[in-house]
């Protein structure tokens, strides 16, 4: 080594040299976390009492706390010709503590929310829950007319 020269791998002022070697390895924790959190937190979804999630689906009305959350959900009004064929109305009044959750019912009979309107969920509880799972510490806005 010469009197001038820095060792290998180290720049001017005597810091570490950041090599394409340790920028890719980074990189790929950074790609390999994006993904395993994700998948966890499907998995850690799946481990919820599905007893809970289908006591809604005979027709009752639900309501609990979720998460410090309250939700409650009834059977909205369905139209008069409805009522009069014996079709019972797919629309929810859905609540998370007292303000309106919006959900649409999809083609296949499954909910999705207004708040997480990637996820379609196969009861409207199982909807809210998902909803208040979305907002985190949030609260629901009042529908802006």
């Amino acid at each position: 080594m010469e009197a001038g020269n820095p060792p290998v791998g180290l720049g001017p002022a005597g810091r570490r040299l950041v090599t394409r070697r340790t920028v890719v390895r980074r990189l790929i924790g950074v790609a390999l976390a994006a993904a395993v959190v994700p998948a966890a937190a499907l998995v850690g979804r799946a481990f919820r009492h599905p007893q809970d999630d289908l006591k809604d689906a005979v027709g009752g009305d639900f309501e609990e706390t979720y998460r410090g959350r309250h939700i409650r959900g009834a059977r909205g009004q369905g139209s008069m010709m409805r009522a009069h064929i014996g079709q019972r109305s797919g629309r929810w009044d859905v609540t998370v503590d007292g303000r309106p959750l919006h959900l649409m019912r999809r083609a296949d009979g499954s909910y999705l929310s207004m708040v997480d309107h990637y996820q379609s969920y196969p009861t409207p509880l199982a909807a809210a829950r998902g909803a208040v799972d979305e907002l985190g510490d949030q609260m629901l806005r009042r529908h802006a007319l």
